[in-house]
């Protein structure tokens, strides 16, 4: 029994849903979305709020009724607050600047390293080392922000690389320390 699937989604003022078949248009202050819902999920509109129910009980249905629940949910989150993540360059000489929509990056590399952000992304800047990614669709900001990230992986032993903000960088030890560790 799906606990996440039963429960109704609210509709902000300022949000437009319209179900047609299969698909789910939202729109709202920041933009539009939509959404193709399997044949399995039966989605309605009833007093201001968005009601999913399964055709049946087999297991798939009974998957994937919290799944678009879920789906559907961070579509409206996004239309009206929109989503973001946090990056931050640690390391000497690490920065970033934005050329039109473009992010450059220098991360320690021979060349800077340009970012061109997909339809609907936007970075916005603090200072030169905190990069925020602004969208309305949830996983297409944690996508970009996770390519941001690969550029320069953070390194255990001195910390350095991009990272979220707020993330626990474990480090190690290097090896003056294991040999002071050894001599005695």
């Amino acid at each position: 029994m799906s606990r996440v699937g039963r429960v109704p989604i609210e509709i902000p003022k300022g949000v437009e849903v319209k179900v047609a078949g299969e698909n789910v248009t939202i729109k709202g202050p920041k933009g539009s979305g939509s959404l193709t819902v399997d044949p399995l999920i039966t989605v309605k509109v009833e007093d201001n709020k968005i009601i999913l129910t399964r055709v049946n009980e087999d297991g798939g249905a009974r998957a994937k009724h919290g799944l678009y629940r879920a789906l559907i949910y961070n579509h409206v989150v996004g239309v009206t607050k929109g989503f973001e993540k946090n990056l931050e360059l640690v390391g000497v000489g690490y920065r970033a600047a934005k050329q039109g929509k473009k992010l450059v990056i220098q991360i320690g590399y021979s060349h800077p390293v340009e970012v061109d952000p997909p339809e609907g992304i936007s970075f916005e800047l603090e200072g030169q080392t905190k990069i925020k990614v602004l969208g309305i669709d949830k996983w297409i900001v944690g996508q970009v922000a996770a390519d941001i990230k690969a550029i320069r992986k953070v390194e255990p032993y001195k910390g350095k690389g991009i990272k979220y903000a707020g993330q626990f960088v474990r480090r190690k030890a290097g090896k003056a320390a294991k040999a002071a560790g050894a001599a005695t």
